[in-house]
């Protein structure tokens, strides 16, 4: 389906860290370049899953794509961007001193 508002995209090699640790379960891409990620922008790490055994940390070089939000998307991700956000957090309130 052709969009009537192409979206501009930037294919880039990217560094990806994943840690899972006691301490930590995290995974983070930095995108080679000076490529500034804005709300509503999509970046896609291209590539075989990667799997961490546990108590360990492995750096991956991938291939990414980068999709640019429009002006529509980005105004949209901003005014909501608060209210997604809080759909992301648990909260649980309970009587019992212990879980």
């Amino acid at each position: 389906m052709a969009r009537l508002f192409p979206r501009e995209t930037i294919k880039t090699a990217c560094t990806v860290e994943v840690e899972h640790t006691f301490e930590s379960l995290s995974a983070h891409v930095v995108l080679d370049g000076d490529i500034a990620i804005e709300p509503g922008d999509e970046v896609k790490v291209h590539g075989e899953a990667i799997r961490v055994p546990y108590g360990e940390r492995a750096v991956f070089r991938r291939e990414a794509t980068v999709v640019r939000a429009g002006p529509i998307e980005r105004m949209w991700t901003r005014l909501t961007g608060d209210t997604e956000f809080m759909e992301l957090c648990e909260f649980s309130f309970s009587e019992r001193t212990t879980l």
